[in-house]
């Protein structure tokens, strides 16, 4: 079955004290390589009215829940569709990835229509946030005493999600689909170790090396990937304008 259409997700969506203009999962699940343990990281917007954006008593940004419901152990984190739009128009590649996940729990016309601006706002500018995000994952990997397989997955989900981020447009954070393309040996067998494995799985010291060696290989490949990236510099005019009007109508189609 499809991790998405578990019915106990559907109903964790439908109690959530705010209207949701979409749910999706991220996390393991998304990445591709989820491990029995894995806790379920439920992502996605929630809509405020408007009496509690303009007036003095202001409603929640963010909404966080992690706790143990009908049986899955779950990481629950919506934002406020003003907070989400804004975080859309910087080189965000995280809430991108959430918004554009295949792995739906909750949709809505207001979903489908930020999909296709989501999509238009990758730039070149994304870059910053993998680079980022691949360097504060290696460090967490190679700080670990004995170093585990998640933080490594993570290191390279990242860097092989923004290289074919910067080389394509398409963003894609599914590391098998990712690694298919890639043809990586070794990260096929870190997937498969993960899959079967513990949440906590560890790995040899005698492997850190060979990993240090592709890391810093795929790392020099990203920074250099702006150069020749058919991305826009930055985020276009018409987009901006796009997402302003996108999150007005929102706005007003709440008060009805």
């Amino acid at each position: 079955m499809n991790v998405a259409a578990d019915p106990r997700l559907h109903a964790i969506a439908k109690a959530h004290p705010r209207p949701l203009l979409f749910a999706t999962i991220s996390g393991a699940h998304l990445y591709g390589f989820p491990s029995p343990d894995s806790d379920f990281d439920l992502r996605g917007v929630h809509v405020l009215p408007l009496r509690e954006v303009i007036g003095l008593r202001r409603g929640p940004e963010t909404l966080e829940r992690m706790a143990d419901e009908q049986g899955l152990d779950l990481d629950l984190v919506t934002h406020d569709v003003g907070k989400f739009v804004r975080l859309m128009a910087k080189p965000n590649g995280y809430v991108l990835e959430q918004l554009l996940s295949p792995l739906v729990v909750v949709t809505t016309p207001f979903h489908t229509e930020l999909c296709e601006l989501g999509r238009r706002c990758v730039t070149r500018q994304h870059v910053r946030h993998y680079l980022g995000f691949a360097v504060s994952q290696w460090q967490l990997f190679a700080g670990e005493d004995p170093p585990r397989v998640k933080p490594l997955l993570y290191v390279y989900r990242v860097l092989l999600t923004g290289l074919h981020l910067l080389r394509t447009g398409e963003l894609i954070a599914d590391l098998t689909v990712l690694d298919a393309a890639a043809r990586q040996p070794h990260v096929a067998e870190l997937i498969a170790r993960k899959r079967q494995g513990a949440e906590q799985g560890t790995l040899d010291a005698a492997e850190l090396p060979f990993h240090r060696q592709q890391f810093e290989r795929l790392l020099a490949e990203l920074k250099a990937a702006p150069a020749t990236s058919p991305l826009p510099v930055s985020l276009p005019n018409d987009v901006a304008e796009a997402l302003h009007d996108f999150l007005v109508r929102v706005r007003l189609s709440a008060d009805r």
